[in-house]
């Protein structure tokens, strides 16, 4: 029979509306796939999959390097599709072909014993930096990191310590730029030694902090601090965190330390003064 009212246009609408809502299906959250989490609309890349508190996270990093970690399971999106997360499953993951620094991993050897030269870096944070990401490295070549308390007195160091041709010192100072008294520092310290027994170095910023890239800590820049005011305090107000006293800054430094996965972490302007720090003290 011919219908005079034509079709019913809301037929699709009401077919759409009763039809079975979408499964998540199960999708391993392997390495570099990318998810969106739908509560939050995270956008990020899956960096790796771990326990925390008795359960399985997924750690995603989003495309300004910012990380954050969600309980594994439904609740995300993969190419507009709904998925149930699961842990990744395969062979047992291989050992590291490099090390944090970016150089050959060097698969079972022994600690080097201690070479009578010496890498001596300003103060804890520097020395926990270098340890993190030149670690290895420096284990294998036998080179021992020791800090100084501040440069001001770096020329009485080294006359104690006695630098010679088979005894040398590499020395990496922060805010090394023309002009500032740590310059002049490291002038006189090279004057003061034997030829070819001490290298001075330094990267350009106020200290080690800025070293870390600031996307790290999800900035895109770290905070330029008035003269006059302590500069990890006037940091730590600026970024909002807790800055009363010295147990505030150490948290503080082991929260950017954390960041810190390896040398690509790192600004090129610190990369390069250890790495040839390293080999002037192994040469």
């Amino acid at each position: 029979m011919h219908d005079r009212y034509g079709p019913d246009v809301l037929a699709g609408a009401r077919a759409t509306h009763h039809r079975a809502p979408r499964t998540s299906r199960p999708t391993p959250a392997a390495t570099g796939l990318v998810v969106e989490e739908v509560t939050t609309g995270w956008v990020g890349a899956v960096t790796r999959v771990e326990k925390s508190g008795g359960t399985h996270v997924v750690v995603l990093e989003d495309r300004n390097g910012r990380t954050r970690t969600f309980p594994l399971g439904p609740g995300f999106w993969v190419d507009g599709e709904p998925v149930e997360l699961t842990a990744p499953t395969g062979p047992a993951p291989t050992r590291p072909t490099r090390t944090a620094s970016g150089s050959r991993a060097v698969t079972g050897a022994r600690a080097r014993v201690a070479r009578a030269s010496r890498i001596w870096v300003e103060g804890r944070h520097d020395a926990e930096l270098v340890e993190k990401v030149w670690g290895d490295d420096l284990r294998v070549e036998g080179v021992v990191v020791e800090m100084l308390d501040g440069v001001d007195d770096l020329v009485g160091a080294l006359a104690e310590f006695g630098p010679s041709a088979q005894r040398r010192v590499g020395v990496l100072v922060d805010h090394l730029v023309p002009g500032s008294k740590e310059s002049r520092i490291a002038e006189q310290a090279t004057r003061s030694a034997p030829a070819g027994s001490v290298l001075v170095l330094g990267h350009p910023y106020v200290d080690v902090w800025q070293a870390v890239r600031p996307g790290r800590l999800g900035l895109d820049r770290w905070p330029v601090i008035e003269r006059g005011t302590e500069w990890k305090h006037g940091i730590l107000r600026e970024l909002g965190w807790p800055h009363g006293d010295q147990a505030d800054v150490a948290r503080a430094w082991k929260r950017i330390l954390g960041t810190v996965r390896d040398y690509r972490d790192l600004e090129p302007t610190l990369l390069g003064r250890v790495e040839e720090l390293i080999d002037f003290v192994t040469g």
